[in-house]
């Protein structure tokens, strides 16, 4: 009697708050849609302000897990994954670098898209300047080296 007492409670209070008393695991389509709504996307392209840093921040750990050196060609980013190659261009002189996403930055509150190792910035050629205004999209590195000619080669069979 108990248990029946107890069971009707319990289907009582669900229907007062509207819950329902199937599992999330008898829906899983649906489950799945709303947690790949929640997700958010990258950016794959953007324009806006890009800064650079340098000899202040050598050494110290970045979000990668590696030490930054302003040496290498690496940015920080609020929206590219970690590990992310992009193809940087200076859209006042028309220079590009491509660089690794290695860090979290820059600081949101002064409205720029990337911060810049130093060696970055001096292919880019805004290293006194401080900030320049870059297009940034996610590309691939050719390298464009002429190919050595190697004469132990084999002609094809014709």
């Amino acid at each position: 009697m108990q248990t029946k007492l107890r069971m009707a409670v319990v289907i009582f209070a669900a229907s007062l708050l509207g819950v329902s008393l199937t599992s999330a695991a008898s829906h899983p389509a649906q489950s799945q849609t709303k947690s790949l709504t929640r997700v958010k996307q990258a950016k794959t392209s953007s324009i806006g302000m890009a800064s650079w840093y340098g000899e202040r921040h050598q050494g110290r750990k970045m979000a990668n897990g590696q030490r930054f050196d302003f040496h290498e060609l690496t940015a920080a980013s609020w929206t590219l994954p970690l590990g992310t190659m992009i193809r940087v261009v200076n859209l006042e002189n028309g220079k590009s670098v491509v660089v690794t996403i290695s860090d979290r930055g820059p600081n949101q509150r002064l409205h720029r898209i990337l911060d810049l190792s130093r060696a970055a910035a001096e292919q880019l050629n805004y290293v006194d300047r401080g900030v320049t205004p870059v297009f940034f999209s996610p590309g691939t590195y050719f390298d464009m080296r002429e190919a050595e000619y190697d004469s132990t080669l084999i002609e094809p069979p014709v």
